[in-house]
């Protein structure tokens, strides 16, 4: 985490799994994202899955946006192009403010170190809503592995310190 910019607690995340399909025992995506965040000093405060349905999704955020001992979100799957994937279409609404780059740079870095052209079809976001962080990253591991180390974690105590000064 970036050392210039200091919050002075520790920061507070939830995390999102969104999918038809996966339970607590096959959430491979949701749970990387709890040992790389607990291993970051990040305090895993929500942990749920939910179906890929535009109205539970935002049943869920729309309560986590108002709790104010979440700093940031953090969501899995749902961002594909295929007809079940409206995770996009639930969430990027809910933004006051996009961080555009968060999806050129997890693109650029999934085609150069990764997926190569597949990278396209990742619609991949971040932004922020209710003074809070969220990043919407697709299901794979290895699409969560280098947001998480490459983007999220370098980078996240800046953007708290931004949202809370």
């Amino acid at each position: 985490m970036s050392k210039q910019f200091k919050v002075e607690r520790p920061i507070r995340i939830a995390i999102l799994t969104i999918s038809d399909t996966r339970t607590e025992e096959t959430d491979k995506g949701g749970q990387l994202i709890q040992q790389l965040a607990e291993t970051a000093s990040l305090e895993v405060v929500r942990k749920l899955i939910c179906t890929d349905e535009i109205e539970e999704i935002q049943s869920i955020l729309d309560i986590w946006y108002r709790n104010e001992k979440i700093d940031a979100i953090i969501t899995t799957g749902g961002t594909g192009i295929a007809k079940r994937d409206c995770t996009i279409e639930a969430i990027q609404p809910t933004f006051t403010k996009e961080i555009t780059g968060f999806g050129e740079l997890f693109r650029y870095l999934s085609f150069t170190e990764d997926v190569g052209t597949k990278a396209m079809l990742s619609r991949a976001v971040a932004g922020v809503a209710f003074d809070k962080a969220i990043f919407v990253l697709p299901g794979s591991t290895g699409a969560i592995h280098l947001a998480m180390t490459k983007l999220i974690l370098p980078e996240l105590e800046h953007i708290i310190f931004e949202l809370t000064k």
